[in-house]
């Protein structure tokens, strides 16, 4: 693998980068270890986490990734130096009252008092890129569809500006090299943008969104915001939760036999976009097209991802070394034009279920 520019960044980065939100929850210390590893053997030079991590998030688990994470890196001298490291500050409290009190506003306070707590946790003296996890702005996520201009105009947030302001302190004093976002919209990556041109500001390398055969939103509009501004693409749940590994196929998501697949083991994220009953028939149709062209599922949904142009790399999270070989595996393979052309058939007639 050829590594990848993040945005205007002097930032490269393997194009595939390994997700870490299962350590803590569904993975030990120990396996997290076995895992990261591995990924360096492979190739993978890229690790995203975040302060909010271990997923689902639960009061217990709050900081257990970076902590985990930072262990790792202690008792690996040497390795910091061959890693690019990602991590997130928490937005608003999506009823989370353990972080930040249960904040409905993310400060420019809270985001320099968040990086230096990722700092400690992690134990670096600067984090590769920064991002903030969601939008503070009332916005459709997480699997909202509408934008609501009654609720936008009430809210009383953290300007973008000011929040821009606090990550470029952030720079400025080398505790981060590169900003990010995530779950953000278009009109959110050319504010940040705007704002950072005009008052000479740390520019917004990149956008990590849910991006995938289940959810090609960023392909409406993102995209372009994107390409013309120069900020990158991370692309996340690539395989939509696990429903595009085809282990749901048979028996959907409460039969214990699909265990330990998060969206059988947590209740939390069966009531999550990734689990309606029309973005598990989506699946099972790309899962089948997959099979029908001699390719897992796994193989096709994340090969469409590692080649698609606006992405600059794909997040992967797996709960184990055999998984992680699986989805490495796919870098090697190629989609036919013709069965792209199906892909896309198939997305015209399901559309976008886990928006």
């Amino acid at each position: 693998m050829q590594s990848v520019s993040l945005g205007r960044s002097a930032l490269r980065v393997s194009p595939i980068c390994l997700g870490t939100m299962t350590f803590g929850e569904q993975v030990d210390e120990a396996g997290a270890f076995r895992i990261l590893d591995r990924a360096l053997e492979l190739g993978i030079d890229f690790i995203d986490t975040a302060e909010m991590y271990a997923v689902p998030p639960r009061r217990e688990t709050f900081n257990a990734t970076e902590i985990i994470l930072g262990r790792w890196l202690a008792a690996r001298p040497g390795v910091r130096e061959r890693l690019t490291i990602a991590t997130k500050v928490a937005g608003p409290s999506r009823g989370m009252d353990w972080i930040r009190g249960g904040s409905a506003d993310l400060t420019a306070d809270d985001i320099v008092a968040a990086c230096e707590g990722s700092l400690r946790r992690l134990g670096v003296e600067a984090i590769d890129l920064y991002q903030l996890h969601w939008p503070t702005r009332p916005v459709p996520m997480f699997g909202a569809t509408y934008f609501d201009p009654v609720r936008a105009e009430r809210a009383q947030v953290t300007s973008i500006e000011a929040q821009l302001r606090a990550l470029d302190r952030l720079v400025r004093d080398g505790k981060v090299r590169a900003i990010g976002l995530s779950n953000e919209t278009p009109y959110g990556v050319c504010e940040f943008i705007r704002l950072a041109e005009l008052h000479g500001l740390a520019r917004v390398a990149t956008v990590q969104n849910a991006y995938g055969l289940v959810n090609r939103v960023p392909d409406n509009g993102l995209d372009e915001a994107m390409h013309q501004h120069q900020v990158s693409l991370l692309a996340y749940s690539p395989l939509g939760f696990g429903l595009l590994t085809g282990k749901y196929d048979a028996v959907g998501l409460h039969d214990p036999a699909c265990q330990p697949g998060r969206l059988a083991l947590f209740d939390s994220m069966k009531k999550q976009r990734w689990a309606r009953p029309e973005a598990l028939e989506a699946a099972r149709a790309y899962n089948t097209l997959a099979r029908e062209h001699g390719l897992t599922p796994t193989a096709m949904a994340l090969a469409f991802c590692y080649r698609r142009w606006s992405v600059a790399s794909t997040i992967i999270g797996v709960t184990s070394v055999a998984q992680l070989e699986e989805n490495v595996a796919a870098w090697n393979v190629a989609l036919a034009p013709e069965l792209l052309e199906r892909i896309d058939a198939l997305r015209r007639r399901h559309g976008d279920p886990a928006v």
